[in-house]
């Protein structure tokens, strides 16, 4: 007796119509078709394309919604739960979600995906025969994507993270451009699957990209600035924080280096926005 190939799409015919639904017939196998499986009516003998998958009871069960991925066939799946100590369930387009183990998830729960994460996944079956989502791998990343063009430099760009370490982050483009983004790119970690948005900062040779989630430095010395006259205005105009005030207690008001203090600083007293004297910072009140 042939076994029914969970996880692909299948032709079978109609072999009766029953209360729940449609028993179908593949070969020598029987399957259930429910009721709310399929939007038609179906005649007995008529044949239709099903998706087969287990059910909450380990059933093998057929539906006439088939998902664009299978069996050896990749897309992209949106997570809709995440469970620690188990993994993360992603949507394919049937009933039921499918379970990405924690065998295939970053080390760290910190980078796993969340919620509407996107992961490029096929499928495949764990031990017991059950159905499993597997991310795929930079072999197939490499195998679909294309280069980069040299104008692409310096611009901005936006992809989902597919591998996520303390060495860095790769991600692919909508346009299929493979980026890698070094970890002194970037503040934090990545997730798995999460939708980043950065600038192109080299086009390589092989026609992928090295990305920075990084501001621009002028950016960054505008932000820092905001920063410090925020906490001034949150302090009646003082901040007990000069140009040489000890590197550490800087990053704990503001986790900035002393550098990016200065710089944001220095900016600020060029504008004659801020005035140092007896240790503190002040700011200048305009009349």
């Amino acid at each position: 007796m042939l076994h029914l190939p969970i996880g692909t799409i299948q032709s079978a015919s109609v072999l009766r119509k029953i209360e729940t639904g449609y028993v179908l017939i593949k070969e020598t196998n029987e399957v259930l078709l429910h009721n709310n499986e399929t939007e038609n009516e179906l005649e007995n003998g008529q044949e239709v394309d099903v998706f087969l998958y287990q059910d909450k009871d380990n059933q093998v069960v057929a539906t006439t919604k088939l998902p664009t991925i299978q069996m050896g066939v990749y897309d992209w799946a949106k997570v809709v739960e995440v469970i620690p100590d188990l993994g993360a369930f992603v949507h394919i387009g049937i009933a039921k979600d499918i379970l990405i183990s924690v065998d295939d998830l970053p080390l760290f729960e910190t980078a796993w995906p969340q919620i509407d994460d996107m992961i490029y996944v096929t499928l495949g079956k764990d031990q017991e025969e059950r159905l499993l989502a597997l991310p795929a791998t930079e072999g197939i990343f490499e195998e679909i994507r294309i280069d980069a063009p040299e104008t692409l430099f310096n611009k901005p760009i936006d992809g989902h993270v597919y591998r996520t370490n303390k060495e860095g982050a790769a991600f692919i483009s909508a346009e299929g451009y493979r980026g890698f983004i070094h970890h002194t790119e970037r503040e934090v970690e990545p997730r798995l699957g999460e939708l980043i948005k950065g600038r192109v900062i080299a086009v390589k040779e092989d026609g992928t990209i090295n990305v920075s989630l990084k501001p621009l430095k002028q950016d960054r010395i505008a932000d820092d600035a905001d920063a410090i006259l925020t906490a001034l205005n949150k302090n009646d105009g003082i901040l007990p924080l000069t140009i040489k005030s000890d590197p550490e207690d800087i990053r704990k008001t503001f986790n900035f280096s002393k550098s990016a203090f200065k710089r944001a600083l220095g900016r600020l007293l060029k504008e004659r926005q801020i005035e140092q004297r007896d240790g503190n910072t002040y700011l200048i009140t305009k009349e």
